[in-house]
């Protein structure tokens, strides 16, 4: 069977993140979505760790409503990167947190704990817990390992063997990252990292695992590629549309190319702004290819945006939760899954004004407009015909996929 999953997401004991990302209002939110397993995200919080526990539990998987969750949680070491963990069952978890316990001085009080530890001490632990670890978002400039290594090996240490996973993270797609030949052996997983269940932000990136079980064991062969379970499709955003893509100005936004940050020692010239390089430039310079290099077991990678934003952009509003777009998402989505309705559903077959008819049409056909986003700004998708090239700056980048029928 096939199962579409969200494998990252936060609990509302994490910093600024929405009070309402309780369990009910998260697997509803999911539900709607299409996504039928979800990552606990924050399970090491004893408040959060008691509310999953007492949901009813089969083959390690939480059920609430149509939605099963997967325990999972998000740490930061000692070097600022973040890592994403996997566990069990609850045991594990509270194994696992009894050992990072003397390592921390916020278990209590933030469900993505810091730790005193180092990525091949966090690693050691997790194994031992009988649990998967991989780098979170891998390529953002601020806490992705590639900020700070220039491989696995570097962070895990002798411990790299054992790294099964990477997360992408918003900026970075299969193509950005098959360019290293480190990561040809790993899974790669595209998750939200949502901090509010919203139509928008839940599930934003997700993936499609073939599973003979709905179990935490079918979970893990998955992400393995063992015994005939697998990934079969990885959904994300267009890399330039990531808030890290472009090397630029953190203040102003100002873009500039890797060479220019140098000449300037990182300093924006516009605003004396720090600038910081960006995710295509990074993996520039890690690259071992200059075209990436799909290993055989990689599944396609579909280039997507919340329905709500195509909506939006449709109807001419700049934000996904106007109240106009958000009663349209609700009609649409009264009777079939925003996937559904994304990837399968015959326009025809949709009731909404043409125009977001039109939207869809022209986003499944990938004739869609991309505004590089960068310092920590994101970029936009736009449909063809709306955006004003500036040759002095960087050009949108329009790009063509197969149609979402294709997969």
């Amino acid at each position: 069977m096939l199962a579409n999953m969200d494998l990252h997401i936060h609990s509302k004991y994490s910093t600024a993140v929405s009070r309402d990302m309780e369990l009910p209002e998260i697997a509803k939110e999911a539900a709607r979505k299409g996504v039928k397993i979800v990552g606990t995200g924050d399970c090491l919080f004893p408040a959060w760790l008691e509310a999953i526990k007492a949901l009813p539990e089969s083959d390690g998987l939480f059920a609430c409503g149509e939605t099963l969750f997967a325990l999972s949680v998000e740490v930061e070491d000692s070097h600022r990167v973040h890592h994403l963990i996997f566990l069990p069952d609850t045991s594990k978890a509270e194994e696992l947190r009894d050992a990072f316990a003397p390592k921390s001085s916020n278990l209590d009080t933030d469900g993505r704990p810091r730790l005193h530890m180092n990525g091949a001490e966090i690693a050691d632990a997790v194994l031992e817990a009988g649990g998967m670890i991989g780098p979170s978002h891998a390529f953002t400039p601020w806490t992705g390992i590639f900020a700070y290594y220039r491989s696995l090996q570097d962070c895990y240490q002798e411990k790299a063997k054992d790294i099964r996973f990477i997360e992408l993270g918003l900026s970075a797609d299969t193509d950005y990252a098959d360019r290293i030949a480190d990561l040809s052996s790993r899974t790669f997983l595209s998750n939200s990292d949502a901090h509010s269940p919203r139509a928008n932000k839940l599930a934003r990136e997700f993936n499609r695992m073939q599973l003979q079980n709905m179990s935490y064991q079918d979970l893990s062969l998955a992400i393995k590629r063992e015994s005939g379970r697998r990934p079969t499709l990885n959904v994300g955003f267009y890399p330039a549309e990531g808030k890290y893509n472009r090397t630029a100005c953190t203040r102003c936004f100002r873009q500039y190319t890797a060479a220019q940050k140098d000449e300037l020692m990182g300093r924006c010239p516009e605003c004396r702004g720090q600038i910081k390089l960006g995710v295509r430039d990074r993996v520039d310079s890690l690259a071992d290819y200059s075209e990436p290099v799909h290993p055989d077991h990689r599944p396609p990678y579909l280039h997507l945006i919340p329905l709500a934003e195509i909506i939006a952009m449709a109807l001419g509003y700049k934000s996904a939760m106007t109240a106009s777009v958000q009663r349209v998402w609700n009609e649409l989505t009264a009777d079939r899954t925003e996937i559904q309705i994304l990837t399968e559903t015959d326009p025809a077959d949709l009731k909404a004004e043409p125009r977001i008819i039109e939207a869809i049409k022209a986003f499944r056909s990938g004739s869609v407009v991309v505004v590089p986003g960068g310092g920590g700004k994101y970029g936009e998708v736009r449909l063809p015909g709306t955006v004003a090239l500036d040759e002095k700056k960087d050009a949108p980048v329009v790009r063509k996929q197969k149609s979402l029928f294709d997969f």
